[in-house]
């Protein structure tokens, strides 16, 4: 358990979260704001939040931004220390690592911890340890929506301390990333897209060998606070440790991953993100001095090359790309539901996209009577209980409603709105749910569900 919590006492939300939430019923807004505001304030340490105190005692990298978007809310000064401390983490060449680590907490009790990943042997690492991966780039809009929610003269501050820092978080994603030469990031690990275990990772990952009986050499800590069949396989972990050894052996560096690295894949997830973050720097620019010119310039090329690359005319929609064989990977997962958070995306990607969310595969509607899954619920490997393989997640809904909103589909983000404040209103602020019941899964008292909670609370229109 971490400690030194700047918030007050610990609050345990997990058994009683969704008991006080199926009392109050979906129409008290009232008690789940102060829900979501108790949940955040309790997995606050010194200058960030935790994801949650049982599973994820450390920092997250998309953590952080959805819950600065919700702390902008309530306390706005929160949001920028939280940026503020993840950026501190920043390598030398640009990344922004997936975890930084609290040192005040014990070797052993998060696995994998700061030992697995040595990043103090790697050059350009930051003094904190940290892991050498990164997650999707969702920070610079995290940023200026948390300006623009509250627009002081100390929030502008901040933001124009941290522009600096976004461009070069771009700039890693898009010069020593860009392995397969088409204008988009490749992600090195599945755990980069932010979505673990999903199904569009299974034809890359089967690729690499590894053997589950590796795992008996570690203890998973998510196993210990979550049901097994709710998590990742050992096969999974088994797999996601080789790959984390291929880029650990060579210190983390990027100049010869398409000669050696097992995993490489163009995420749509990630590269929608890049690109709308480019979008939002275009915005912050100004107030930091800067040119949006160049921003809008490569925001233009990321969709371009995102739709030339990961879009498939004959399923309408965006799928991974493998670049070990080049070929689209076939699930039709939420990923593909991402690039509507493209402001510039093409007409004919937009209805298709939306027709392919309104399908039974995703069930979106101006009325959902289930949430929206994180995986094609027609699929023969749809699992309602397993990770991102079928449950639903606070995160992509929200992203998925922002897409919505800024295409002219109010109706459709109305009706996702609903259902994200119905599955909290019945289950409590978890980390994942299960896309029938609404039920609670994974951890209770999740950082992001409670922050992006407080943003759909508050109904603003994107901008």
């Amino acid at each position: 358990m971490s400690t030194g919590t700047a918030g007050g006492p610990h609050t345990d939300h997990g058994p009683r979260d969704a008991g006080t939430a199926g009392a109050t019923g979906p129409r008290d807004l009232g008690a789940l704001r102060r829900l979501a505001v108790a949940t955040l304030e309790a997995n606050w340490e010194h200058d960030h939040t935790v994801p949650s105190r049982t599973l994820y005692p450390h920092q997250w990298s998309w953590d952080s931004a959805f819950i600065a978007i919700g702390w902008s809310h309530v306390r706005p000064e929160r949001a920028w220390r939280e940026l503020a401390g993840l950026f501190r983490a920043q390598w030398l060449d640009g990344r922004v690592p997936h975890i930084v680590f609290n040192p005040a907490l014990r070797v052993g009790s998060y696995f994998p911890g700061p030992e697995f990943w040595a990043s103090g042997l790697a050059e350009g690492a930051p003094a904190v340890a940290t892991s050498g991966l990164i997650q999707p780039p969702v920070h610079a809009p995290a940023a200026w929506l948390a300006y623009r929610r509250f627009p002081s003269g100390a929030g502008r501050a901040a933001l124009c301390r941290l522009y600096p820092r976004l461009v070069a978080q771009q700039r890693y994603l898009a010069t020593r990333r860009d392995v397969g030469g088409g204008g988009l990031a490749c992600v090195v690990h599945p755990w980069e897209s932010g979505l673990d275990n999903s199904p569009a990772w299974d034809a890359p990952l089967a690729a690499v060998p590894a053997d589950a009986a590796v795992m008996r050499a570690y203890r998973r800590h998510d196993t210990a606070h979550a049901d097994a069949a709710h998590r990742p396989t050992d096969l999974d972990y088994a797999r996601y440790v080789a790959i984390v050894a291929s880029y650990r052996e060579r210190r983390y560096r990027d100049d010869d991953l398409a000669a050696r690295h097992p995993f490489l894949v163009e995420c749509p997830l990630v590269n929608a993100a890049m690109g709308a973050a480019e979008h939002a720097l275009a915005r912050i620019a100004p107030l930091a001095g800067a040119d949006p010119g160049p921003h809008r310039e490569r925001a233009a090329r990321i969709t371009e090359a995102l739709v030339r690359r990961l879009y498939d005319p004959t399923t309408g929609t965006f799928h991974p790309r493998d670049l070990r064989t080049d070929r689209l990977v076939p699930a039709r997962t939420v990923l593909g539901l991402t690039p509507l958070v493209l402001p510039d995306l093409p007409a004919r990607q937009v209805s298709a996209l939306v027709a392919e969310a309104c399908s039974a595969r995703f069930g979106l509607a101006v009325r959902m009577d289930r949430p929206l899954p994180s995986h094609d619920r027609t699929a023969p490997d749809f699992e309602p209980l397993r990770y991102w393989r079928g449950p639903s997640w606070m995160n992509v809904s929200w992203l998925v409603r922002r897409g919505l909103l800024g295409h002219g589909r109010p109706d459709l983000a109305a009706g996702l709105r609903d259902s994200m404040i119905e599955l909290v209103a019945r289950s409590g602020c978890h980390e994942y749910f299960h896309p029938d019941t609404g039920a609670g899964l994974g951890s209770p008292a999740f950082g992001w569900t409670a922050a992006l909670l407080l943003d759909v609370l508050a109904d603003d229109p994107p901008g």
